[in-house]
């Protein structure tokens, strides 16, 4: 029998792409959502169960219902300035929410787990470019709360024997390069999409936070990583532990190049064929000048390779799906 996989959240951004790679890999697929972010769009005919994570009665059934092989978690909150703004709200959501979902995997003998972390637990970085080993001293409630899901998920392998894989990813961009799903947040907060509604008149003129940064052409450098690529990371950690890998791993999910905001919104441009409306805004609190990631390990020990990390490439699909979504979702 195929492997079934529980995906929470795969109804958003990446989660959704993980399901498409799942299903093509030859694994048996259930999404769990509640849909307050993600899109019942977005996972076509395979079988959602609409649960909040908090909702302990309901998740209890869902693990009751089905025998899962193992767990992909993407079901968090993921914006660092609404983070500051309700702190609340992020710890109830992802750490307590995860912490459900911990206990419930244990009360069901589901030993596997695949966890949606984040380069925000690293907070200014100590070394460029950022190793695993770099000291994690987050800036924000929403790194902290990934964070604390990454201690609680050390401390379940320890007592439990919960085999758990962190993958802390950089800035994921683009869209499945056959066009059946992209990326639909509201609000949106991420510059390639930004960027994009802005050159198609669908957005506002797209706001660049800072242009003095000691950069080359003085905007922040950031790592972009192509979608599809983070959701084959997330196929490789789960078959490592199908295979018998243990204990809790954490690796980095980065092109190790930088990409300036300035060159990501010239290759909008030239992808588009239309210039992108812009204005300059001061620079945003917290926003480090360069944030580039080593992604040495995952690819010495999974043997991940990127199959999309020029930054043309990564515009271009996200424009393709754009345009044939230029609303989003329709739900």
């Amino acid at each position: 029998m195929r492997p079934l996989i529980l995906v929470a959240g795969g109804a958003g951004y990446i989660g959704s792409h993980t399901v498409l790679t799942l299903q093509e890999q030859g694994f048996a697929v259930v999404v769990l959502d509640d849909l307050s972010t993600g899109h019942r769009d977005a996972v076509g005919a395979v079988p959602l169960l609409r649960v909040d994570l908090l909702d302990r009665a309901a998740l209890n059934a869902a693990f009751a219902a089905h025998r899962f092989d193992a767990v992909v978690h993407f079901a968090a909150r993921a914006y660092v300035g609404e983070s500051v703004q309700n702190p609340a709200l992020y710890y109830r959501n992802n750490v307590v929410g995860t912490l459900n979902l911990l206990e419930e995997m244990e009360g069901a003998g589901v030993k596997r787990l695949v966890f949606s972390s984040t380069c925000a637990t690293y907070g200014q970085p100590s070394e460029i470019p950022i190793l695993e080993s770099c000291p994690q001293v987050p800036l924000s409630p929403y790194g902290h709360t990934k964070l604390a899901c990454e201690f609680a998920m050390r401390d379940f392998a320890a007592g439990h024997g919960l085999a758990t894989v962190a993958l802390r990813y950089f800035n994921a961009a683009g869209a499945d390069p056959e066009g059946r799903v992209g990326e639909d947040h509201r609000p949106e907060a991420h510059l390639i999409p930004l960027a994009l509604g802005a050159a198609a008149g669908t957005r506002e003129p797209l706001a660049i936070f800072g242009n003095d940064y000691p950069t080359p052409d003085g905007t922040c450098i950031r790592d972009y990583v192509h979608v599809t690529d983070l959701a084959d990371a997330h196929v490789l950690a789960l078959r490592s532990m199908l295979d018998g890998a243990t204990g809790f791993r954490a690796f980095n999910l980065g092109n190790e190049r930088g990409t300036s905001v300035a060159e990501i919104v010239r290759l909008c441009g030239k992808v588009t064929g239309r210039p992108v409306p812009h204005r300059m805004a001061p620079r945003r609190a917290g926003d480090p000048p360069l944030l580039v990631g080593s992604s040495t390990a995952i690819v010495r020990e999974l043997g991940w390779r990127p199959r999309y990390s020029d930054p043309e490439t990564i515009v271009a699909t996200a424009w393709a799906w754009h345009r044939k979504h230029p609303h989003g979702y329709s739900d």
